[in-house]
């Protein structure tokens, strides 16, 4: 199954989504994102979700998204301060609009409230074994990723490259290629790509750690 990791923020549906024409809805999977906060996009309001999700549908010309995420929650309290967008998305899940529901997280204490809160189907957080543009250390951060994956959530990683800090280090690209595999709770890399080479490079190294014996 493949699966374009899109948002808002990102100004990607417009893009990606044409580039998929003719290609069965069902081969792929989308995502995207909610920028609730301030700032970050050219339209100052923030519209409720449903009104966004709405918006995302026509982009995407789809009749369905298959993860949608609250995008960059910080804050430990964000399941009490956001819980109207996620009843709002609670209700368009039900009506078949949304596939599941998630958060992408930005610091260890949003990171946290994810791990127990009940709404939440899947994270998006960064890990890497330098702790490149990650919410902690690897050694504060790896316990609570094993914490979402045993309550049942899916668990996206992010950032595996350092922010492609390490994409002309193919030591290090292999050595966090392979920690982000063997931690056993993380369920998805998401790898950002700049051409078919670098794709087919990820996929390689991949491949290579799944190769070698447990």
């Amino acid at each position: 199954m493949r699966g374009f990791d899109l948002a808002d923020l990102y100004g990607t549906h417009p893009y990606v989504i044409p580039a998929l024409k003719g290609i069965q809805r069902d081969r792929f999977q989308v995502i995207s994102k909610i920028w609730w906060n301030k700032g970050g996009i050219p339209e100052p309001e923030r519209p409720d979700a449903d009104v966004v999700v709405e918006r995302f549908l026509k982009e995407l010309n789809s009749d369905h998204i298959d993860l949608v995420l609250l995008h960059c929650v910080t804050s430990p309290k964000w399941p009490e301060e956001l819980r109207k967008q996620m009843d709002i998305l609670s209700k368009l899940k039900d009506q078949g609009k949304i596939g599941a529901l998630g958060v992408s997280c930005h610091s260890l204490a949003a990171l946290e409230a994810a791990a127990t809160e009940p709404w939440v189907e899947s994270v998006h957080t960064r890990i890497n074994p330098y702790g490149m543009s990650m919410d902690g250390t690897p050694e504060q951060v790896v316990p609570v990723l094993q914490k979402i994956h045993a309550a049942g959530k899916g668990v996206v990683g992010m950032k595996i490259i350092g922010e492609g800090r390490l994409r002309n280090d193919p030591e290090k690209r292999d050595a966090s290629i392979k920690f982000a595999l063997n931690l056993g709770c993380v369920d998805v890399l998401n790898v950002g790509c700049e051409n078919i080479a670098e794709m087919d490079d990820l996929s390689e190294r991949v491949r290579k750690v799944e190769q070698k014996p447990a």
